[in-house]
């Protein structure tokens, strides 16, 4: 976190880190795409530049959705996205597109409250909490769940993500799975049409407006709430318990995920007894043949980095790294990588 103090995470800014006194001209290689793993994507270009001071890689923390539309325009080398394409949008890109996931992180509730308790909350509450039938903080379904917390007669203000993200697809792809209601009425998306709700822009955006709004409630990958002291709900999983979003109960969830040939997958509402419902890995958004031979060549050892030295900083910053074997399979498929 002590990092995060000094390279401090500016929405939609870009995030390059190279050494000032360099005497050479450095390659640049741009990337753009989702906010929930800017943070640990910021620490690894901080620390790849120390590796490589020859490149600079410089990120736009858009969300996923612009990142799938500038990979798929190639005006960036790389994109970034929480939420996997679809077979519809893969089918757009100029050439073979490789999803390379990186880490898992839990999309948590964070709400703004007097005291600012600690709540407990199941899929169905959160599902009629984000389709506008509950109202009021003192609403039985929330009380019920709290028993001794005492919950005001306070309007509910829901905020909601207003860009293309994958912290929304991950929350949605949730809802979905537990509610045909939201399924049918909503859907699945990394950009859908919220049934109520106020829109901000990124994880910074909605973590800023739940903080400066009494009574407001809204979802963010776990590290934008905890920079800002914002209080997070426990979930109940699948076998019925409450769980705390943690490094812990994410590597739960991601240990019961089926991971395909492809990468894309999804890990919301696992079976397992100490998993967190509401988690999602990210992924890097790669052509398999590069078409700028060195900037290629380049991209690929900063993946293999990544997978390698890379997955060592992913628990200091909230975030869950791949379990081993599934590093050992995404370095197969870098290997793959043609420039």
């Amino acid at each position: 976190m002590k990092l995060l103090n000094r390279c401090t995470l500016i929405a939609g800014a870009a995030l390059a880190f190279a050494p000032l006194n360099s005497a050479f001209a450095q390659m640049l290689i741009n990337g753009a795409g989702a906010t929930f793993p800017a943070p640990i994507y910021q620490k690894w270009f901080y620390e790849y530049a120390k590796v490589d001071p020859a490149i600079r890689i410089n990120y736009q923390s858009i969300g996923s959705g612009g990142g799938q539309q500038q990979i798929r325009a190639e005006t960036v080398t790389f994109g970034a996205s929480d939420g996997p394409m679809s077979d519809a949008d893969l089918a757009k890109v100029p050439r073979k597109l490789l999803h390379i996931p990186t880490v898992a992180g839990a999309d948590v509730l964070t709400y703004n409250l007097p005291g600012n308790p600690k709540l407990k909350v199941d899929g169905p509450t959160l599902v009629d909490l984000f389709l506008g039938k509950i109202t009021k903080w003192n609403d039985p379904r929330l009380t019920g769940q709290n028993p001794g917390v005492s919950l005001p007669d306070q309007d509910i203000v829901v905020v909601h993500r207003s860009d293309g993200s994958g912290t929304t697809y991950i929350w949605v792809d949730y809802l979905s799975n537990i509610s045909k209601e939201w399924e049918t009425r909503v859907g699945r998306g990394t950009s859908v049409n919220w049934p109520v709700g106020l829109g901000a822009k990124g994880n910074e955006g909605v973590t800023g407006q739940v903080k400066q709004l009494p009574g407001a409630v809204g979802y963010v990958e776990l590290i934008y709430a905890k920079q800002n002291k914002l209080p997070y709900a426990d979930v109940k999983n699948a076998a019925g318990h409450y769980i705390t979003p943690s490094i812990e109960s994410v590597t739960e969830a991601l240990a019961t995920a089926k991971i395909p040939d492809d990468f894309r997958f999804s890990m919301v509402n696992p079976p397992g007894e100490k998993a967190y419902p509401i988690a999602g890995a990210t992924w890097l958004l790669v052509y398999a043949e590069q078409q700028d031979a060195a900037k290629g060549r380049k991209l690929v050892e900063f993946l293999n980095w990544a997978m390698t030295k890379g997955e060592s900083m992913a628990a200091a910053l909230d975030y869950a790294p791949l379990p081993e074997a599934v590093q050992k399979r995404v370095l197969e498929r870098i290997k793959t990588i043609k420039y």
